[in-house]
């Protein structure tokens, strides 16, 4: 049976965009009060980007995050409040969450997932070999590792992602 093409990504510092809080913190998820947390913008062009590749991907695009009890709350009233899923066309139930970052593999073999974005290159890292299209986004280090691509934009990822499926 061939295996049908699927999308993971983070959520911090990938789809939501922490570093660019209108009051400057990054650590809005962590500590503050809920308006505060709410007003974190998503990550330009996240929204359109994965928009298309929820299509492209025929709704099989999963948020594999690492977040704690607060976090995983934050996160989950963020994707609401943002209305991210009717942006995105992707399922809400198509969100996991784990405490470890270690822990996404697991996750990402259990949902077949083949492409992978985060901005981790540890967790980029320990996919390696089990998920075959991994993305390092964002403007971290952009030293060159074997099988993964630094996208820094949305709209690289998304290139570098639909290219892969050709």
């Amino acid at each position: 049976m061939t295996e049908l093409p699927a999308l993971g990504v983070d959520f911090g510092r990938v789809i939501n965009d922490a570093s660019s809080h209108p009051s400057g913190d990054d650590t809005s998820f962590l500590q503050g009060d809920e308006d505060v947390m709410l007003a974190t913008p998503a990550m330009k062009g996240a929204f359109h980007s994965l928009g298309r590749l929820s299509l492209v991907f025929e709704r099989r695009v999963w948020i594999v995050s690492k977040a704690g009890a607060r976090t995983q709350a934050n996160t989950e009233k963020w994707l609401a409040h943002h209305d991210f899923f009717t942006a995105t066309s992707i399922p809400q139930a198509n969100v996991r969450f784990v405490r470890r970052r270690k822990d996404k593999a697991p996750v990402c073999r259990a949902l077949q997932i083949t492409h992978f974005v985060d901005d981790r290159p540890q967790v980029l890292e320990s996919l390696r070999g089990l998920v075959p299209h991994l993305y390092l986004f964002g403007p971290q280090d952009r030293s060159s590792k074997p099988g993964i691509e630094p996208v820094l934009t949305w709209e690289l990822a998304e290139a570098a992602i639909e290219s892969s499926m050709q």
